[in-house]
């Protein structure tokens, strides 16, 4: 895993701006920790930070198709996991291979396939080739947008980026917010384009960019489909387990430390079982997994039920590590940790952004920061819900006959910072503009009832959107602390599968993800594999609460973030005793203390 950036311009010669390309590429020094380097060519600049995985020695980038006079250069972030099947097959069309890097297959795909060769990867990736034959740059991202791909015009051209801060350092780029981006980080939509950076896109989930001197040139090489499905129950629980099993296994490979993320709930456990299953297959009975969970100071006397959370994760977290044999670890955190303003502006800086989750994201951000002590890959339970049907909206009747995204009768108004009414953004109107726009982009067989029609509706939201945030927050926040994060359930032949199942097999026993809980019978305790959906843990202590009203407070004294926050409705949250502070409002005063944050440390202009 690890961060690239460039550019290229048909205006200016990119090799007497060599300063640029070594700005650009040291603010992603985080994402690439054990190496940089960059490539200047007259019409383009590639630069690269590594955190090496595979290959260690042979993966050096940028990456060049030969030493003296390249003609194809690479840069190239995440992990192709059918990279030696790849290679086999590109072997045999008479290519040569330098080093064993899975990177290496990256280049060679494209100088064979061209920009064809997306369609090749399996994968987590985002990669720039600049081609000196043809005078091309050519932009690719994975098919779930698992890894983060940023782009803006400059003068002839246009620049890339792993992460917006990095377009920042070049000189045509500046962090600018409009109207339009305050919309897009305060809606809760996670559109794919638009960023709350204007100017700035996003590569889109599954596409593929192309620059030339004709111009830009965008197209999707992979969306979701709606699909026949033919398989019954029992065919369909087995081809779930295989591709599952299949998926973890595959993300095994790294010639570095890997553990598992152990929550205690379905998905993180069955991922665990047979990543550890796997790892005694390859290295003998006696190899341990490592796993990891998180839990707060006084969790268990201070847990109190909210919207997203029915119990305390550890108890369940710890049985499953010793139900499969993992070496498990509880990473406990406390209010002080949570409240550092050293933390939370590390949190703030990585997202480039002043959306998030608040202790959610610090805690997350730590965590990270003590498996990369131990490990540098990780495996993670991401997209599970999307696919297979785990989230409350899916089941709720309320939110099935909402006009709205589903998550917003969770996380609307209540949790959303206030934005200031004078601003005039409209974002009501926003949401329902933009969510006619997703109804239409959703694929629908004939003769579907409505039920199963909605239900589709459903899903592909929560695939192309709500998936978005989480992905961006895992990717950001463990590249933050040098650490890669794998997320099986993102495998697309797994999600194109379980997308065409209908409804009535995802939910037959009458819960959530009753497709997984069947195909992960014995690979998990029966309390886990039964247990009800839990979202990620916050703290409970009445200390973090105080503290962050305190922030708050101190958020709300700068005339900039009073400027943009509606202060009538922060208030109640600012009065109410800390006991008593709910989740909604809580939330609400974590991101008037990110808007400070992200303020002070991005210095946007704000054209409003």
């Amino acid at each position: 895993m690890c961060g690239i950036t460039g550019w290229a311009s048909f205006h200016h010669d990119a090799r007497t701006q060599a300063p640029v390309i070594e700005a650009m590429t040291a603010t992603l020094a985080p994402r690439g920790p054990d190496a940089g380097g960059v490539w200047l060519g007259e019409r383009a600049a590639i630069g690269h930070r590594r955190l090496a995985v595979i290959d260690v020695a042979g993966g050096v980038q940028p990456m060049t198709d030969r030493p003296d006079t390249p003609t194809v250069v690479l840069s190239y972030s995440g992990e192709v996991y059918n990279h030696h099947e790849l290679r086999a097959e590109l072997v045999g069309r008479g290519h040569v291979f330098r080093t064993r890097s899975d990177t290496e297959v990256v280049l060679r795909a494209y100088i064979e396939w061209g920009e064809a060769a997306a369609d090749h990867l399996d994968g987590m990736f985002a990669f720039a080739v600049w081609d000196e034959r043809a005078q091309r740059l050519l932009l690719v991202r994975d098919r779930l947008g698992v890894k983060p791909l940023f782009w803006a015009a400059v003068e002839g051209g246009l620049a890339f980026a792993s992460e917006p801060k990095a377009l920042f350092a070049h000189p045509e780029i500046r962090p600018r917010v409009d109207a339009d981006g305050l919309r897009e980080a305060y809606s809760l939509l996670f559109n794919t384009g638009p960023t709350v950076w204007s100017g700035v896109r996003e590569v889109e989930p599954g596409g593929l960019l192309v620059l030339d001197r004709d111009g830009v040139r965008e197209r999707r090489y992979w969306q979701l489909e709606a699909g026949a499905h033919e398989d019954d129950r029992d065919a369909t629980v087995d081809r779930i387990g295989t591709l599952v099993s299949k998926a973890a296994r595959s993300r095994l490979e790294a010639d570095v430390p890997l553990c598992s993320l152990l929550s205690g709930g379905i998905d993180s456990t069955v991922l665990t079982a047979l990543l550890a299953d796997e790892l005694r297959l390859r290295e003998g009975p006696d190899a341990r997994l490592r796993s990891y969970a998180v839990d707060y100071s006084d969790q268990a006397e201070q847990f109190t039920g909210d919207v997203l959370r029915t119990g305390h994760d550890t108890p369940y977290a710890t049985e499953a590590g010793a139900f499969i044999g993992t070496d498990h670890s509880t990473v406990v955190l406390d209010p002080r940790a949570l409240l550092d303003p050293e933390h939370r502006k590390a949190v703030v800086v990585a997202r480039d952004s002043p959306i998030g989750v608040g202790d959610m994201d610090t805690s997350l951000y730590l965590l990270f920061g003590e498996i990369r002590r131990h490990s540098t890959v990780a495996l993670s339970g991401e997209a599970a819900d999307e696919v297979f049907g785990g989230y409350p909206w899916f089941h709720n009747p309320k939110a099935l006959a909402a006009d709205t995204f589903p998550w917003l009768l969770v996380t609307g108004d209540e949790a959303a910072m206030p934005l200031n009414p004078e601003l005039g953004l409209r974002i009501g109107e926003f949401r329902d503009d933009t969510y006619r726009t997703a109804l239409a982009a959703v694929p629908h067989l004939d003769g579907e009832t409505p039920a199963e029609h909605r239900q589709r509706e459903m899903q592909h939201l929560s695939l192309t959107r709500w998936l978005r945030q989480l992905l961006h927050r895992k990717d950001r926040l463990s590249m933050a602390q040098g650490l890669e994060v794998r997320v099986p359930y993102c495998d697309h032949r797994l999600v194109q599968y379980a997308f065409d199942a209908p409804w009535a097999l995802k939910s037959f026993d009458g819960r959530e993800k009753s497709l997984l809980r069947a195909a992960g019978t014995g690979l998990a305790p029966h309390s886990v594999l039964h247990r009800p959906k839990n979202h990620y843990p916050a703290t409970h202590h009445p200390d973090y609460n105080r503290g962050l009203q305190g922030l708050a407070r101190d958020a709300l004294s700068l005339e900039q973030v009073r400027s943009l926050a509606d202060e009538t409705r922060i208030k109640p949250c600012l009065d109410t005793p800390p006991e008593h502070l709910e989740w909604g409002h809580r939330l609400r005063l974590e991101r008037v203390v990110d808007l400070a944050l992200w303020l002070d440390h991005h210095r946007p202009e704000l054209a409003l």
